[in-house]
């Protein structure tokens, strides 16, 4: 399958909570290659599939390059630590501008796979900020969402200045 367009901050689409997946069928699996072509074509750790413009549940996830893509349909967060670490964050969808944010440092989490089965992972450090990273994708929440608002205003700034000097 081919890689599909990106959407882009700061669609509202972006912002809407994804659907559960119910049609474990042959679409579900070509929904899943769309949103692994595109994360391959654009280079990303993780792409749920809201960010190729379908809103459901799902997410295709590759730590690094020399890994095995993963493919989780339908995931949650079943629980997360209290403790918190700072990750760099950013997105393909708003690219060129970065943050850090403190997030859980570990979780475990729920998710299906092609056949409906489900499944549960634990996840701690960076693998634990990727998942909650997207999950939160899947829930309407935009990275910068979990900025405060002043690092926001100056994230958004900083934006449409990368934007404003790739039009020149």
């Amino acid at each position: 399958m081919p890689a599909r367009p990106l959407i882009l901050f700061p669609d509202a689409r972006l912002s809407r909570p994804a659907s559960p997946v119910d049609d474990f069928g042959p679409s579900l699996k070509a929904l899943a290659d769309d949103v692994r072509d595109t994360l391959l074509a654009v280079s990303a750790i993780g792409l749920t599939a809201p960010h190729i413009g379908v809103p459901e549940r799902v997410v295709v996830i590759r730590l690094s390059p020399d890994e095995d893509l993963r493919v989780y349909v339908n995931p949650e967060i079943l629980w997360a630590s209290p403790d918190t670490a700072m990750h760099d964050e950013g997105s393909v969808s708003m690219p060129g501008v970065r943050e850090r944010i403190a997030r859980p440092t570990r979780l475990r989490f729920g998710y299906r796979d092609f056949d409906g089965s489900t499944h549960e992972e634990e996840a701690d450090g960076f693998p634990a900020a990727v998942i909650q990273h997207e999950i939160d994708q899947l829930d309407g929440i935009f990275w910068i969402d979990r900025l405060s608002r002043l690092k926001r205003d100056r994230l958004l700034k900083r934006f449409e200045k990368t934007k404003s000097t790739k039009a020149v």
